[in-house]
């Protein structure tokens, strides 16, 4: 049995990782300060299944503040972090809190680890990095110093935070860089969800753009996959610092999206279409072949029946 942290457990991907990892046997302090973004109601059913678990610690509090530090507990032998302010365009509306939470807390969760010798830790980092990359697919040798969202430039300072300290203090470093990830308890905040709910009710969905942007979608089982792979992979191995795309490799068309959920709804259709949001990028792909070499990493979920898992997911709920 491991000892985790898993900062923003409470969250999508967080939640879903704490309950496999508890699964598996393992031990988990989970920290969130159950951020107001969205609704601590969502947030408390994510974690229903496992907050009364054995082998499961809550700490709720803010990674921003280093007075937290008295509360970790000791024997950690790995740190999943997964804490951040999410969303691009929230971001461009308030990029002091984000910096604020994803640099600084990062930061504070690096001097932690370096004081108290762990040496191990998975971050969540996102496709938002590569901005409106020309080069298809993304691959993680591409430059990102062109970021064209806030959110796009904390996810880059953390991963060059953790190099830093990979560097001078010895914390082998796996940075995830995301794609679109969705499945059950996405954030409402997000696409595929906001569409759903508001088609299940027969109101109007917005659409920006001519609705030819693609997302590389990545189901949350296939996402959790590449997360035990980088967990036994770090813990097999010394001296790493890695950046290693996980998506699905296989870009979905907005225009598409909509008509699918539609069609899954046996909803009629009812778009009103705006002009593009700054922030937005056009397309997202992710070159997968690193994480297949290292991880063994091979997504199984195919968009539609991803799409159909979740949309009876939220019938459910």
């Amino acid at each position: 049995m491991n000892h985790f942290i898993i900062t923003g457990f409470a969250g999508f991907i967080g939640s879903h990782t704490t309950e496999l990892l508890l699964s598996k046997g393992h031990k988990i302090t989970g920290i969130d300060n159950f951020d107001p973004f969205y609704s601590r109601e969502i947030k408390e059913k994510n974690i229903s299944s496992f907050v009364n678990h054995k082998n499961f610690s809550l700490l709720e509090l803010d990674i921003t503040d280093k007075s937290i530090y008295k509360h970790f507990p000791q024997g950690i032998d790995c740190i999943i972090h997964l804490a951040a302010k999410a969303g691009v365009r929230p971001s461009i509306e308030d990029p002091r809190s984000y910096v604020k939470t994803n640099i600084t807390g990062t930061q504070n969760i690096l001097e932690w680890a370096s004081e108290n010798n762990v040496k191990k830790m998975i971050f969540a980092s996102s496709s938002s990095v590569y901005g409106n990359n020309e080069k298809l697919p993304f691959s993680e040798d591409d430059d990102v110093n062109n970021p064209i969202s806030p959110y796009a430039f904390t996810k880059r300072s953390c991963e060059l935070l953790n190099y830093l300290w990979h560097k001078l203090h010895g914390i082998d470093i796996i940075n995830l860089r995301f794609f679109t990830v969705y499945g059950p308890k996405q954030r409402p905040d997000l696409a595929i969800r906001k569409f759903a709910e508001l088609i299940k009710v027969g109101k109007p969905i917005q659409i920006f753009g001519d609705g030819k942007s693609a997302r590389d979608y990545t189901y949350i089982d296939d996402i959790l996959q590449g997360i035990l792979a980088s967990i036994e992979y770090i813990r097999m191995n010394n001296g790493v610092f890695e950046i290693i795309n996980l998506g699905n490799s296989n870009p979905v068309q907005l225009q598409e999206l909509i008509d699918l959920i539609y069609k899954l709804s046996g909803k009629p259709k009812n778009v009103v279409q705006s002009e593009m949001q700054p922030g937005d990028v056009d397309y997202t792909c992710a070159d997968i072949r690193k994480a297949q070499r290292l991880l063994n990493f091979e997504p199984k979920t195919n968009f539609q029946e991803g799409l159909g898992k979740f949309l009876q997911w939220l019938d459910k709920n």
